[in-house]
């Protein structure tokens, strides 16, 4: 399962589908709103919490289907299922693949963007804890919508579409842990929202995606 992760963070760095496209997605995004929205300081202050978590989430999605489509594409993920490897390590392993290279940079990025927003000093730590509590349920959440699409043609927008309904409570709980880190009251109720959301989806994904894919190679 090591080797398995290794040899995805490889791919991924290599295809230029990691770290690279993520984090300039997010930062085209971060850099294009204050030219919608105007170069009002406290209106950027006020809605800086809530994009920069959608722009993290966006970038998320630009590389889910790459999780299982190059490997059914060239045949490994028949090998996979067939492996002695448990199905449910291998859905494992390439959601943290996945993080690492999508939801780890934008987590260490998102408070350095957070300046184009005039994010307030209050606020560039719990946008940091909530992103790294929440980008591996993105990233969970993902591989089960890869998965499930693994397989069809033109799966990305019809990934998108399973995808994005789930993505809302957890884009909603970090945009509010950072929105009461930023007014002094407590974070506790939506910190651990986005934990319980993580751990739910670490839990139970693994065996959804693995019965989706063996559906999906039948």
């Amino acid at each position: 399962m090591i080797a398995l992760l290794l040899r995805d963070l490889r791919l991924a760095i290599r295809a230029g589908g990691g770290f690279g496209l993520g984090l300039a997605f997010f930062l085209i995004v971060v850099v294009l709103v204050p030219f919608g929205v105007g170069s009002d300081r406290a209106l950027l202050a006020a809605i800086a919490p809530g994009i920069l978590w959608v722009g993290a989430l966006l970038a998320c999605l630009l590389s889910l289907d790459r999780i299982f489509a190059l490997d059914h594409e060239d045949g490994s993920l028949d090998l996979l299922a067939t492996a002695p490897i448990p199905l449910e390590g291998v859905v494992a392993m390439k959601a943290a693949a996945h993080w690492v290279t999508t939801g780890l940079p934008l987590t260490l990025a998102a408070p350095g963007l957070g300046l184009l927003l005039n994010l307030p000093a209050a606020g560039y730590g719990w946008l940091a804890a909530s992103l790294a509590l929440g980008t591996p349920a993105l990233s969970m959440i993902g591989s089960f919508g890869a998965a499930l699409t693994v397989g069809l043609k033109r799966g990305g927008l019809l990934l998108s579409l399973l995808v994005l309904p789930l993505y809302v409570p957890t884009l909603i709980f970090g945009a509010e842990a950072v929105a009461r880190g930023i007014d002094g009251r407590d974070t506790g109720t939506p910190l651990l929202m986005l934990t319980a959301i993580t751990l739910a989806a670490m839990a139970l994904l693994p065996f959804a995606a693995a019965a989706a894919i063996r559906i999906n190679l039948r």
